[in-house]
């Protein structure tokens, strides 16, 4: 009988696994996307400021996986594109709180079914008890590797 490393070797590894879905569902969304003229990552800033309204930059870049950086250009774009706006905060003026324009908002909720039908069809091999056990794996995953952020 063979053992558990044996069996762990044999097989790709869970990392690469989950990368290959990362770049599946990355493909997918793109392709859904690309019509309305926004990027991936654009999309999952929106989506955070639809749960999470009146995020400082930094903090809007950490709950969508990319650099302070990269989000600075995301927020120029997606300011120019009229789907978020930035004003001061009342109680501290030097933070610039960001959030989804009625136009931002539209468009999240445009691409809600499409990408709800993606998610459906990403796990559609599993039974709802296999749904609901992979999302706390993952999760837990999340967390063991000390990420917290909930988009």
């Amino acid at each position: 009988m063979a053992s558990d490393v044996e069996l762990f070797e044999s097989q790709p590894s869970l990392l690469y696994a989950i990368k290959q879905v990362e770049l599946a569902v990355r493909s997918h969304l793109d392709d859904l996307l690309r019509p309305s003229g926004i990027t991936v990552a654009q999309y999952t800033a929106l989506t955070v400021l639809r749960r999470r309204d009146g995020l400082t930059s930094a903090e809007l870049a950490r709950n969508s996986f990319v650099t302070t950086q990269t989000m600075a250009d995301l927020v120029n774009s997606l300011e120019r594109q009229r789907l978020i706006d930035r004003r001061r905060d009342p109680h501290d003026k030097r933070r610039v709180l960001i959030s989804l324009t009625d136009r931002g908002a539209a468009l999240v909720a445009e691409h809600d079914e499409a990408v709800r039908s993606l998610e459906r069809r990403m796990v559609s091999s599993l039974s709802k008890p296999q749904v609901t056990a992979l999302g706390r794996a993952l999760n837990a995953c999340r967390e063991s590797l000390g990420q917290t952020y909930v988009h």
